[in-house]
């Protein structure tokens, strides 16, 4: 592992291979490292995904993980998923792939496909925390596994063209300092934003197996769903697939 020199304090390392970026900058973090942290890799060996699902991560891709320690706002700590899914848009959009949406509540996608995964792990120190983001972002990769094809698309495949993946790096994190900067001082400040990049109010969903319909992204970036009987849900955690996007029970929901 190598430190990347760059104008910026605190350090940005780079791995030509490692099992998990994620894995890897935890363990960092217990040893003491510093809020701003960054680990990038050029493929995992053994990146993972929300509820310990394998993430494919092959030459190609940019696999970041961030370190935050944050001085306030701990309780909302599990909104940082949705922060970094508008960071990793509005990066996206600056550099020319303007159609990037969310899907509730860690995927970023395009053309109704995969585009991006985000996984944030949260490591306690006494009573202080931690947190890893970590950002799987398919960009030059040419090809899937055949029960990907469908549902997984990468920048070059939508664009027809070659990404500059350096660049990518460099820009989404100057934004993610921004962005966390931000959200220390009001924690609520890229909701706006992220309900406008999710485009599936109305669309039918199964929440666990249960029809719904999605109605709304809540203050606490709940997903709001109404059932057929008239009850409605705000949800934090759980599996829920909406209904036509990817393949239903595939392995890139959730």
């Amino acid at each position: 592992m190598d430190e990347r020199k760059r104008n910026r304090v605190p350090p940005v390392f780079f791995a030509e291979e490692t099992g998990s970026s994620n894995t890897d900058l935890r363990a960092m973090a217990l040893r003491g490292a510093e809020s701003g942290t960054v680990l990038l890799a050029r493929r995992q060996s053994a990146g993972r995904g929300r509820q310990g699902r394998s993430f494919l991560s092959p030459e190609g891709g940019l696999y970041l993980s961030y370190l935050y320690r944050p001085r306030a706002g701990a309780e909302k700590l599990w909104t940082l998923t949705g922060l970094t899914a508008t960071v990793l848009c509005d990066t996206l959009s600056a550099m020319g792939a303007a159609d990037c949406r969310i899907k509730w509540p860690n995927d970023v996608i395009l053309e109704e496909r995969k585009l991006a995964g985000i996984l944030t792990e949260t490591v306690w120190q006494g009573e202080e925390a931690a947190v890893i983001i970590g950002v799987g972002l398919n960009v030059n990769t040419c090809s899937f596994p055949a029960e990907l094809s469908d549902i997984a698309t990468s920048l070059s495949l939508s664009t027809g063209r070659d990404w500059p993946t350096e660049a990518l790096s460099e820009a989404l994190i100057a934004r993610m300092d921004a962005a966390l900067s931000r959200w220390e001082r009001d924690e609520g400040y890229f909701l706006p934003h992220y309900r406008a990049l999710w485009p599936h109010e109305g669309r039918q969903v199964l929440v666990q197996g249960r029809e719904a319909v999605a109605m709304g992204i809540g203050d606490d970036l709940s997903l709001l769903v109404a059932y057929p009987d008239g009850s409605r849900e705000a949800l934090r955690f759980g599996e829920v697939t909406v209904k036509g996007l990817y393949a239903e029970g595939s392995a890139l929901e959730g």
